[in-house]
């Protein structure tokens, strides 16, 4: 399995965990990265995909203001995609206390 199938297999799982998906992009309307984001229990867990080397998963509390930067999280990994989504779909669905 090559790295962007195992990425595709992985994003997947999240898509069935309940992880919506946008696809933002600069002024010049290209792509500029894949986040996804759930909320549940006390908890948003946001995934945002770069490049294949460079991707970024964060937990924070469901009240964090900003969700793409946030100031406060209980958890946060950083790293090539499929590791990163990995180690997300390996956190417990635990409120934070």
């Amino acid at each position: 399995m090559t790295s962007v199938d195992g990425a595709e297999v992985r994003l997947r799982e999240l898509i069935a965990r309940g992880f919506q998906f946008l696809h933002p992009t600069d002024e010049r309307g290209e792509l500029t990265a894949v986040v996804g984001v759930r909320a549940h229990d006390n908890v948003i867990d946001v995934v945002r995909l770069h490049t294949e080397d460079d991707a970024v998963a964060t937990r924070m509390p469901a009240d964090e203001p900003d969700v793409l930067t946030p100031s406060r999280f209980s958890w946060r990994t950083h790293g090539p995609v499929c590791s990163v989504l990995e180690e997300l779909l390996d956190l417990p669905d635990d409120r934070i206390a």
